[in-house]
């Protein structure tokens, strides 16, 4: 087992555009990665500097002891998956699979008995007579996946391997690949902008934007305590609710939309620290419930609905708060009186405050 380490790597292209910024991290053995975030971000640059297809400006990348960014790419003991399958039109699934493996003059028995091996992990036995042309994308993007697995790398890299697949299927997919690791246990670089799928095949979140990391964590710590608003944008269907807040001068309220919430000394005493004036105040749309109970760190506000997205297994209300519109999601709509308003409250320990100067984390959302 070997750790992956990435130190201080940089890629300027011909031209001068930087893609990938003084990118340090270390991913543990074995550790499914998941760099997301929006196209452009240097996701795939760095995939494929790990790859050894493109070649790093500076910086070095180590696997274990081995330095793999000098290396030619035959010599690194990596396995890609493509986006696109990439397959052999003219060859069978069998021979598709086994093509790595006979050039490396592998014994005729092994290669056999691999082939098997994996075809029946991933259910694709009953198909290795067949060509590329006579599957469906689900099919072919299994094979694609049993190429890569049937080399037995030090290092899987994945490169958006669902996108051309449908709803349905990137489903059934994201389960295949997340039960795949789980048993072959092999340190895995997973690249998407996805953010569904960040979430349910990653053990630690890589979220990137302009070449830079924002942060680093679990999903579940980079969903509930964001350190920054893009960050805390980008994660989550649909995105976090942010809402213009001034902190009162008597301290211990926030004035949001016209409207005064009361705020834990935790908070407050943290406010006072950051000597933030203006801040952000940060909602997941999960966290907004409708027919407001008591409490001393609840926000209560008022709102107008303006638009109601039944989605059968929950539903999305859009509301306006003051100036700013806000959704909620829940198992129903929420009830409103013949003009549209609404009564809605979020427990104060569930909100998230941000700077308005540089858009950092001002306070924990949980105590």
């Amino acid at each position: 087992m070997s750790d992956l380490v990435f130190t201080n790597v940089r890629k300027i292209f011909p031209g001068g555009v930087t893609a990938v910024q003084d990118f340090s991290l270390s991913i543990s053995s074995p550790t499914m990665a998941v760099l997301v975030g929006p196209s452009g971000c240097g996701k795939t640059t760095l995939l494929r500097i790990v790859a050894g297809l493109e070649t790093p400006t500076s910086g070095t990348i180590h696997l274990g002891e081995t330095r793999l960014d000098t290396l030619p790419p035959r010599a690194r003991d990596i396995a890609m998956v493509f986006q696109s399958y990439a397959l052999y039109p003219h060859m069978t699934v069998s021979d598709n699979l086994s093509f790595g493996l006979k050039l490396r003059k592998t014994p005729k028995s092994e290669v056999a008995e691999r082939v098997g091996q994996v075809a029946k992990t991933l259910e694709i036995d009953d198909l290795l007579a067949r060509r590329p042309g006579e599957l469906s994308g689900g099919q072919r993007q299994r094979v694609a996946l049993g190429r890569a697995v049937i080399r037995q790398p030090r290092v899987f890299l994945f490169d958006e391997p669902l996108s051309n697949l449908d709803a349905r299927l990137r489903g059934d997919m994201r389960a295949m690949i997340k039960k795949l690791y789980n048993r072959l246990k092999v340190t895995s670089i997973y690249v998407t902008h996805d953010q569904v799928e960040a979430m349910t095949i990653g053990e630690q979140l890589v979220v990137m934007k302009d070449g830079r990391i924002h942060q680093v964590g679990t999903p579940e710590t980079c969903y509930r305590e964001p350190k920054d608003t893009f960050v805390a944008s980008f994660l989550g269907s649909p995105p976090m609710n942010f809402l213009d807040a001034t902190i009162a001068a008597e301290g211990g309220e926030l004035a949001v939309a016209g409207q005064r919430m009361s705020i834990a000394a935790r908070t407050t005493r943290l406010l006072e620290k950051s000597r933030e004036g203006d801040v952000l105040v940060g909602v997941r749309p999960e966290d907004i419930q409708p027919a407001p109970p008591g409490g001393a760190t609840t926000l209560r506000l008022s709102g107008k609905v303006v638009l109601v997205e039944p989605l059968g297994h929950e539903t999305l209300t859009h509301l306006t708060v003051g100036p700013h519109e806000i959704i909620a999601r829940g198992a129903r709509p929420f009830e409103s009186d013949g003009e549209g308003n609404a009564s809605l409250y979020v427990d104060g320990d569930f909100l998230h405050l941000f700077s308005k100067r540089d858009g950092g984390r001002l306070a924990p959302s949980r105590p």
